[in-house]
């Protein structure tokens, strides 16, 4: 199916400001080449320019990859600038973004890790 990221096991946010005007290949080059990591795995991959109105997303679907594009018409992205950082995200994380949040939510409830019992 076209686009379908629900199966993403993975959320990653490349913090910093993208060249927007890359697409696929350049995308892919920035995941392996900067990050070391493998742009071919079943996870989704997202950018930001500096405007923060828009972001593109690479995700991998087996057979090819698909390039997503969302531009806001009000506001901007709760965007980290940590340059050269590619952080995981929390399908929650993702979420906070998607709504226009900050994706560190200081009052919220962390999700219990296994072991993490007092």
């Amino acid at each position: 199916m076209l686009g379908d990221f629900t199966k993403a096991e993975d959320i990653y946010i490349v913090c910093g400001y993208s060249d927007m005007r890359k697409s696929i290949d350049g995308f892919a080059a920035i995941i392996k080449g900067t990050f070391g990591m493998d742009p071919f795995l079943p996870s989704l991959f997202l950018f930001c320019g500096k405007r923060r109105d828009r972001i593109k997303a690479l995700y991998w679907e087996g057979d090819g990859f698909v390039l997503l594009y969302k531009r806001l018409e009000n506001g901007s992205f709760k965007w980290p600038r940590t340059p050269e950082q590619a952080r995981q995200l929390t399908m929650q994380e993702f979420r906070w973004l998607m709504d226009g949040l900050a994706i560190d939510q200081p009052k919220a409830i962390r999700e219990a890790k296994h072991g993490d019992i007092y």
